[in-house]
């Protein structure tokens, strides 16, 4: 992945009216765009004149607002560390404290106090504690708009696309550039068409929508995409299920999934209009009592403006495919265990009585009024099963003001819900009520990884609130006694055309290297046969908040939650190669092979850097999930894609010849004694075994270098170098 040409120092003169890495010819014709191209063309800076933002461009962009949480006390460090002392735009960044909020040590208040002062000094909207999960904050207060560009340094960022906003995920380290500078860079994601046809049947949720596509395509087909959502089936689900949907769109693989700026969300808005004017005692029949302030981003004024000028995609928009699924054909589904990619019919598991020790009603995804309510309405006169604990913890304070007005709060702590502060907590394995090794816990969460919600023995499953507080009820996973249990447990319609994916298998042109980048990446392979290696298996969750932790101690835990051996290996492997002189050709390290969709999860960027801080300098893949490879080439990790090395290493060390289970003697990570070269400059890939050099035991594979803006990063230590080196360049001239 490429970052603008226009941020190379060595090509500046050559760039300096260009910020783009692909430059269209300035065309007078109209370029067909979707409603995604055409809302970041918006906030896209520096662009030719007349250049329409297509998918795969990388482009520089300013966007509305960037959303920080818990992760503000690093971005703050690295605002530091880059010499910058104010920022670009005080109205662009927002605050949210929602990820451990339950800590209530020393030092976790003294983090949060830190975090307010520095909003306070710069005049930053903070929300703290205890007001709500980001992304829900960020919906209800606007900043997360329709049609509007909003990032977060958070991975379900996708949940403002509900509302017709294009919302993708950023890494500290962009954080901070965006602080400093106002921007960043972004490449536009790929195009894909997901139309919805048909209705839902009663009881049937945007939850079982999105777990049903996430099994049902799960194949990659979305991956590192912008999602369009389209089709007849959308006017029917209701704002806080396409929230849902878009929050998860995450799971499935993309970087953006959005919902379109219809009427169902303009009334939606309408209504919420109509709450905040309640905010107040002013009435239309009395005049001494002031009317309340405007919002300053929800109003009529920008409401009206968004039904006179509606954005729509182009008839002739370019997808890269097109996926169809019928929402009549859908029964509530569960995801799991342990898997988003798994989804099963829900009456197929109720038969099984699997038995539940934890039930959870929270996160960003499913803690609305209206799953509270669903909820509510499900436990109303029941009792939580014993030897189970049910938690809910509602998205904001806003919410759950409103949930206890309607006393569906109370009918769910009265039925023995243990109730959390409004916050991530138990999702992400913070806090009360974490899994036990051996327990199972069905939960309306997002994510179901293993060791995500607790010990990495436990199981994990997702589904609806209703079917959540159902299980809590049952002690088993079960669906709640009205719903309509006639409908077949059919696996739902879907179909997919269109599809356009290809993979270089032969050589590259040769591009040319910076002075200083090494020509050679080599070193022992280690091999990892397991695709969807997501971001928890890389670098636990545990650790991901202690802000103080050494990059050295991230080297011991790296890959913890997928092979606890995997530190001590690299170690071992680390003391026998040479010592790298500073102007050698080569760089030694240990490289790492995995599957695809590798790193996918959450913005976490510590599996990038507890990777490099190990010993690898190198990761090669099938594919990568786009937000690691984000933080990797922000953070100096060189990230390669071999589909051909990933598929030869996996028939012959892999279990089964497959991917998933191992190595054939069972190991989670495979070592059989091979050693790699990596040429930077023609992208030849030599593999040979370390007993012999003879020509018979080389393989040669080929893959895409790393251009000059990456080379560029790496030999700055990353994006904070590099903008630190931009800032004491100007600071000279």
């Amino acid at each position: 992945m490429r970052p603008p040409l226009c941020w190379t120092v060595h090509y500046a003169r050559a760039t300096q009216r260009r910020c783009l890495a692909t430059i269209a010819s300035t065309r007078s014709a109209r370029v067909p765009q979707t409603v995604i191209e055409k809302v970041v063309q918006r906030y896209a800076v520096g662009l030719p004149e007349g250049k329409a933002v297509k998918a795969g461009d990388y482009v520089m962009i300013r966007p509305e607002h960037v959303m920080t949480h818990d992760n503000t006390g690093p971005v703050i460090t690295k605002f530091n560390s880059i010499g910058a002392t104010h920022i670009h735009n005080p109205s662009q960044p927002v605050f949210t404290l929602d990820h451990d909020v339950q800590n209530k040590s020393f030092k976790n208040l003294s983090k949060y106090a830190s975090i307010e002062a520095f909003a306070r000094k710069h005049s930053i909207d903070f929300y703290p504690a205890g007001r709500g999960i980001g992304h829900q904050v960020l919906v209800e207060e606007g900043y997360a708009f329709p049609h509007t560009l909003t990032v977060a340094s958070d991975s379900h960022s996708n949940m403002y696309g509900g509302v017709g906003c294009v919302g993708t995920p950023i890494v500290r380290t962009d954080a901070a550039a965006l602080w400093a500078t106002g921007k960043t860079w972004w490449q536009v994601p790929r195009m894909v068409k997901v139309e919805l046809r048909g209705r839902l049947k009663p009881g049937v949720t945007g939850k079982d929508v999105i777990v049903a596509l996430c099994g049902s395509f799960n194949e990659d087909e979305v991956l590192n995409a912008a999602l369009e959502f389209t089709g007849e089936g959308v006017a029917g689900l209701a704002v806080d299920d396409r929230l849902t949907i878009a929050n998860m769109t995450t799971e499935w693989g993309a970087l953006v999934g959005v919902f379109p700026v219809d009427e169902t969300l303009l009334q939606w808005y309408d209504r919420v209009l109509a709450k905040l004017e309640l905010r107040t005692f002013a009435s239309p029949s009395s005049s001494a009592i002031p009317p309340p302030p405007v919002h300053p981003r929800i109003n009529r004024q920008r409401l009206d403006a968004l039904r006179t000028a509606n954005l729509s995609s182009d008839l002739d928009a370019e997808y890269s495919s097109h996926l169809v699924f019928d929402l009549s054909t859908l029964v509530p589904h569960v995801s799991g265990p342990n898997s988003v990619k798994v989804s099963t019919p829900l009456p197929l598991l109720e038969a099984n009585k699997i038995a539940i020790q934890k039930a959870y009603l929270v996160s960003c995804t499913n803690s609305r009024v209206s799953d509270i309510a669903a909820a509510a309405a499900v436990m109303k006169g029941q009792k939580v099963a014993p030897g189970v604990d049910f938690y809910i913890a509602a998205a904001s304070s806003v919410v759950q003001q409103e949930s206890e007005t309607l006393g569906d709060w109370d009918a769910l702590v009265q039925a023995g819900a243990k109730p959390l502060p409004a916050g991530c907590g138990p999702c992400i394995g913070l806090g009360t009520g974490l899994l036990e090794e051996g327990q199972t816990g069905i939960s309306a969460t997002n994510r179901n990884y293993k060791g995500r919600m607790g010990h990495p023995k436990a199981q994990a499953y997702l589904a609806s609130p209703a079917v959540v507080a159902a299980s809590a009820i049952n002690g088993y996973i079960s669906g709640p006694a009205s719903l309509d249990s006639s409908p077949p447990a059919q696996t739902p319609t879907f179909s997919i055309s269109q599809t356009s994916r290809s993979a270089s298998t032969t050589p590259t042109d040769a591009e040319p290297l910076l002075d200083g980048f090494p020509a050679f990446f080599s070193g022992p392979l280690l091999f990892a046969p397991q695709d969807n290696l997501n971001t928890d298996g890389i670098y636990p969750g545990k650790y991901t908040y202690q802000d103080d932790i050494t990059l050295e101690r991230q080297a011991e835990v790296v890959m913890e939650n997928y092979d606890p051996g995997f530190a001590v290996l690299v170690s071992s492997l680390r003391t026998k190669l040479p010592s790298p002189s500073p102007d050698a050709e080569t760089k030694p390290g240990v490289v790492l092979v995995a599957g695809y969709n590798f790193g996918t999860g959450s913005s976490r960027e510590q599996a990038a850097t507890a990777l490099k801080a190990a010993g690898i300098p190198l990761v090669i893949a099938g594919s990568f999930g786009d937000i690691f490879k984000r933080n990797a080439i922000n953070n100096g990790l060189v990230c390669l894609e071999s589909p051909e090395l990933v598929q030869d290493l996996t028939e012959a060390y892999a279990k089964d010849g497959r991917r998933g289970a191992g190595g054939k003697q069972g190991e989670l990570t495979v070592d059989k004694g091979l050693n790699v070269e990596v040429g930077m400059v023609d992208g030849r890939v030599y593999v040979r075994s370390s007993v012999s050099s003879a020509e018979g035991n080389v393989k040669t594979y080929h893959v895409k270098p790393v251009g000059p803006s990456v080379q560029e990063l790496w030999l700055c230590g990353g994006l904070e170098g590099y903008i630190l080196k931009e800032i004491q360049g100007k600071a000279q001239v």
